[in-house]
């Protein structure tokens, strides 16, 4: 089976691939509230700096998991172990996590939905800014429309994953990608000329290190480990279809900076608006669905054309960066029904599709209807996001790490890492990366996890 798999087309298609799993909603709906939510600026150095030292090394060590077994995450660990049950039985989290996530996601990528057809509509240039802001509030707690898109979204996603690595994730990400850096440069180059949006600017660029607590260190690693889709499965599957002529350190690197670029990006097209918008930065979930919108109100009432255009190009560009994402989390799942119980693409794509959206409902549905249902103090939505984000995927991540840093042979990192020897940068600089994998992002984890419980 493993020799039949597809592969990614060359280190472009490579990038593109992982770079889509890692830029998405985590960095333009997730990074600006996470940014509003725990200190500004100073969130922002943390991130940069724990992306670029511990995440990166994390994201190496899934790439190698993967090329170097060649299957699926969950069978990735039962081969490379010899069949050691306890990694068996760890491979199945790499398929749990995805789809759990891919439950909720799959929401706000409706909610995307539904906004992109009310900016067809000129529905947002036709309110006030304060009603534009406000609509949030009344369409996520309604009944029927939240569900509706999030089912269109979802359906669209597993579309795309029924045509293949090559001809459907490849396809999407070569598109994509390019278009997303475009309409995120429209949006910022407005949102930082609005009357205000200097103070968004300042809290973007001026750290406030009092704001600094563990938390925040917490914080922004989970935010860093979200949006590069580490402990998902998603590196690992991606991985496995990456050729073993590809410089991973090439490929690893250029999708940690292309991640970072675009949640800085983001950062500065959301925040300033929001700022603008006169609405609490650490507002939540729902910050850029209350201060976008407002924007293009406010833009109505002097350029009621471009305002138009530039709102359905926003909203086009939320649905695209949500798809990049969930595409690789379904792709997790999808691989694995696809080569353990010999399913066709497209029969494993419909399971997931009903799985992720009968969970999807009662996510989307917590907004409304089941708001009232709480589990330790949080909704359905909020419990799924909370429990992947702050437990399941540090405890992957853990396990990835510890699993290349402490389980397999050095030598067999050290071939993996450097091309059997030939790469000589990459084997310069392996005794670096390989202390990272296996001392400082353990250990960084570890502390992040208690973190999380004891503050």
């Amino acid at each position: 089976m493993a020799d039949k798999r597809e592969k990614f087309g060359g280190r472009l298609a490579v990038i593109l691939a992982m770079a889509g799993s890692a830029i998405g909603l985590g960095n333009i709906w997730r990074f600006p509230y996470m940014v509003g939510e725990h200190g500004g600026a100073a969130f922002v150095v943390v991130y940069v700096v724990a992306t670029l030292l511990i995440s990166l090394p994390v994201f190496l060590a899934e790439v190698m998991i993967g090329r170097r077994s060649h299957t699926n995450s969950r069978d990735a660990f039962a081969r490379l172990s010899r069949q050691h049950p306890f990694w068996k039985g760890a491979g199945y989290l790499t398929i749990l996590i995805p789809t759990l996530i891919a439950c909720y996601y799959s929401v706000i990528g409706g909610w995307s939905v539904e906004y992109f057809v009310k900016s067809c509509s000129l529905a947002f240039v036709r309110m006030s800014p304060g009603e534009a802001s406000a609509f949030f509030g009344s369409f996520a707690s309604s009944t029927w429309t939240p569900v509706i898109m999030h089912l269109v979204f979802l359906g669209i996603t597993v579309a795309v994953v029924a045509g293949g690595v090559k001809s459907g994730i490849e396809k999407f990400s070569k598109i994509s990608l390019p278009v997303l850096f475009v309409l995120i440069l429209v949006i910022l180059t407005y949102s930082v000329s609005l009357p205000g949006a200097g103070e968004g600017v300042r809290y973007l660029l001026h750290p406030d290190w009092g704001e600094l607590t563990p938390r925040t260190f917490a914080f922004a690693m989970g935010q860093s480990f979200y949006s590069l889709s580490l402990g998902m499965g998603a590196i690992i599957t991606y991985g496995s279809y990456v050729s073993k002529e590809e410089n991973i350190l090439t490929t690893s690197g250029g999708t940690a900076v292309s991640d970072l670029l675009f949640a800085i990006l983001a950062g500065f097209a959301i925040m300033p608006a929001v700022f603008a918008a006169g609405i609490e930065p650490g507002a939540g979930p729902g910050l850029i669905f209350q201060s976008i919108p407002y924007v293009f109100a406010k833009m109505g009432a002097g350029l009621p054309v471009v305002s138009s255009v530039v709102a359905i190009l926003f909203f086009l560009a939320i649905i695209v960066a949500a798809m990049t994402s969930i595409i690789s989390l379904v792709e997790v799942g999808v691989s694995f029904l696809v080569e353990r119980s010999g399913m066709s693409r497209l029969r494993a794509c419909l399971v997931l599709f009903v799985i992720c959206g009968g969970f999807g409902v009662l996510c989307a549905l917590s907004f409304g209807p089941l708001a009232g249902v709480k589990i330790a103090g949080m909704t359905i939505f909020d419990l799924f996001d909370w429990v992947c984000s702050n437990i399941l995927l540090l405890v992957m991540a853990l396990l990835s790490i510890i699993f290349v840093g402490w389980i397999l042979p050095r030598r067999v990192v050290r071939d993996e890492f450097t091309n059997g020897g030939s790469l000589p940068v990459n084997e310069r600089l392996f005794p670096v990366v390989y202390f990272l994998i296996k001392w400082v992002a353990p250990i960084a984890v570890i502390i992040i996890f208690f973190t999380n419980f004891m503050l």
